[in-house]
C-alpha cells in the first residue's frame, strides 16, 4: 500500500468569472522511504500539488489517501491532527518565530499535539526538541534566536522542527532557495540521511538541478504531471 496515493485529483480556482484548472486528473503514488522532486515553471500547479499531499489545501475532485486514511473525509479538526502527525514541513522563507530561540522553535509542532494527547509532557517535549537539534548539528545554538543564526542554521533548524514529532514524511517547499551553493549542498545532504533513516521526503523545486539530486522525479505542466523518472545516485 502506497504511503501517499492520489486518485484523479482536480482543483479549481474560481477567479472573477474564470475558473482556473489549477490541477487536472493527477493520479500519483509515493512509497514509504522514497526520496522524490516535484518540479515545475511557476504556475504548474507544483504549489497546488503540495498543499494537497500537506492537508493545507482540499481538492475540488478525486481522493487522496495518506498511510492508509481516506482523507477527504475528515474534518478540519482532523486533517490538523492528522496532518501534525504526518507531515513535516520545511519552507523557502524558514517561517521560524523571529522572538523564540531555536529550542523554542522546534518544541512548537509537539506542544500543539500534547493539546489532544495528553501522553506528551513538557519534559518529553524539551527532550525531543533537543535531540532533534542535536541531530541536525545545532546543539550548540539551542537558545539562539533566528536573527543570531546563519541562513544554513535557520533552515536546520527548520527542519529539526519538521522532525520533532517523527512524522513520516517531510515535504519541503524550495528548502534550498534562499542559500548559496555551499550552504544548499549541505541541506540535500542532510535530507539525504534522513531519507536513509526511512523519512520519506518530498521536495519541490523549480530547479531542475535540484530535483534530479532525489532518486525520483516527477514534472509537472499546466496542472498535467508529464512524467516520472528514476534517477541514479
Amino acid at each position: 500500500m502506497a504511503l501517499i496515493d492520489l486518485k484523479n485529483i482536480h482543483k479549481h480556482f474560481n477567479m472573477g468569472e474564470e475558473n482556473i484548472h489549477a490541477l487536472n486528473n493527477i493520479n500519483l503514488s509515493i512509497n514509504e522511504g522514497e526520496f522524490t522532486s516535484i518540479v515545475g515553471t511557476s504556475g504548474s500547479g507544483k504549489s497546488t500539488l503540495m498543499n494537497i499531499i500537506g492537508l493545507l489545501d482540499l481538492p475540488s475532485e478525486g481522493q487522496y489517501f495518506l498511510d492508509g486514511v481516506n482523507t477527504t473525509l475528515m474534518t478540519d479538526d482532523d486533517l490538523s491532527k492528522y496532518r501534525n502527525q504526518k507531515i513535516g514541513f520545511v519552507f523557502q522563507s524558514f517561517n521560524l518565530l523571529p522572538k523564540a530561540s531555536a529550542l523554542k522553535n522546534v518544541e512548537m509542532p509537539m506542544q500543539y499535539a500534547s493539546t489532544y494527547n495528553k501522553d506528551i509532557s513538557d519534559g518529553m517535549i524539551r527532550k525531543m526538541a533537543l535531540e532533534t537539534l542535536d541531530k541536525v548539528g545545532l546543539s550548540s545554538r539551542v537558545h539562539h534566536l533566528p536573527n543570531e543564526l546563519s541562513g544554513g542554521q535557520r533552515q536546520r533548524v527548520a527542519i529539526a522542527r519538521a522532525l520533532v514529532n517523527n512524522p513520516k514524511i517531510i515535504l519541503a517547499d524550495e528548502p534550498t532557495g534562499a542559500l548559496d551553493s555551499k550552504t544548499s549542498e549541505e541541506i540535500l545532504t542532510l535530507f539525504k540521511e534522513l531519507n536513509a533513516q526511512g523519512t520519506t521526503v518530498i521536495i519541490v523545486t523549480h530547479d531542475s538541478g535540484i530535483a534530479n539530486r532525489c532518486r525520483r522525479v516527477l514534472s509537472m505542466s499546466d496542472g498535467l504531471m508529464k512524467d516520472s523518472v528514476q534517477v541514479k545516485i
